[in-house]
């Protein structure tokens, strides 16, 4: 008796000792202090998976995982995940199972033209501007139902936020954007046909227009202007040019206004050959629905607004009060 006694003690004490052991496993916090980047491909097996997280310093044993599933059941999914600080098992295993992998989020705001892109593609870590505006340049076939002679995706990738991981290719990101830009414009009903002449009037518009009420007028001004046969002089698609020859130092130059580049609206009539930037959804719909209006010209007021004219005497009256506007010396 005195024997069973002990026996039963010990066993309860072991029972202690490995209660105790599975909740430090699986209640106490393990896990890096600093960013650790694990990436789990697809088909991995749980097993594997915990062999991972276990040598990157994520789980002690790595078993926990196989234990967590017996328990709570469910599927594990690949990609890159990123830790950073100590968690228990559980969190892991829940990180897991709902696929909280690792993103980046890109912005591109309404405007950015190839260049603006892939600089902040380059900023957000994802690829170097180099080699990702050559890709804006080469995948033009991600485009072709809505422009098969583009030399570009200009114009074709949508602003918007996206998210991609560390992984995503070039043409992962750009196929993204296009496909955003599909689903605008299927929405707004954009004829694929005419896709081409209405996004490169949109481009005009957004980087003319700091207004959003007058984006419709504008349109309207453009396009009376391309009936009358007038070059439309707008100077967003002068720089557009300078750009273009890498010529661009932030001023317009004389030279520059006489260029013989096609995207010259000072010297060329009718809309430039592309878009000179990426559109949004208010800059797309003032493209299909300009304004009816007289006007023929606009210049901006100081405060960013346009004013506009239907005769020229009236307009360079506008132009020579913005001048004197923004030359003289600001109000104390």
């Amino acid at each position: 008796m005195r024997f069973a006694a002990r026996l039963l003690k010990v066993l309860f004490l072991l029972i202690l000792i490995a209660a105790a052991a599975v909740a430090f496993l699986f209640l106490v916090p393990y896990g890096p202090s600093t960013e650790q980047f694990v990436d789990i491909a697809p088909g991995t097996s749980t097993l594997e998976m915990g062999r991972q997280l276990k040598q990157a310093g994520i789980l002690r044993t790595g078993y926990e995982l196989d234990a967590l599933r017996l328990t709570r059941g469910g599927s594990l999914k690949a990609g890159e995940y990123r830790f950073d600080h100590p968690a228990k098992p559980s969190e892991v295993y829940d990180r897991l199972h709902r696929g909280d992998v690792f993103t980046i989020a890109l912005t591109i705001p309404e405007g950015y033209n190839i260049f603006d892109i892939a600089g902040a593609v380059q900023a957000a870590g994802l690829d170097s501007s180099a080699s990702f505006l050559a890709a804006e340049r080469r995948h033009t076939e991600l485009i072709n139902p809505w422009n098969p002679q583009a030399t570009s995706l200009e114009g074709f990738l949508f602003p918007d936020t996206y998210k991609f991981n560390r992984h995503t290719t070039e043409v992962q990101m750009l196929g993204a954007m296009v496909k955003r830009f599909a689903e605008v414009a299927t929405r707004l009903r954009i004829d694929p046909a005419n896709a081409h002449r209405v996004v490169t009037m949109a481009s005009l518009i957004e980087r003319e227009v700091r207004v959003p009420a007058e984006r419709p007028v504008v349109a309207g001004v453009f396009e009376n202007r391309l009936q009358a046969g007038m070059p439309l002089q707008t100077d967003p698609s002068v720089i557009y040019a300078s750009l273009l020859n890498g010529t661009w130092t932030g001023v317009i130059h004389q030279s520059e206004l006489h260029s013989d580049s096609p995207y010259n609206t000072y010297t060329h009539a009718g809309l430039p050959p592309g878009p000179i930037c990426n559109p949004g959804v208010a800059s797309l719909q003032a493209a299909l629905r300009p304004a009816q209006t007289d006007y023929m010209y606009f210049v901006a007021n100081p405060d960013g607004s346009s004013k506009f004219a239907k005769e020229l005497d009236e307009h360079n009256a506008n132009v020579a009060q913005y001048r004197q506007q923004q030359s003289a010396p600001p109000q104390k």
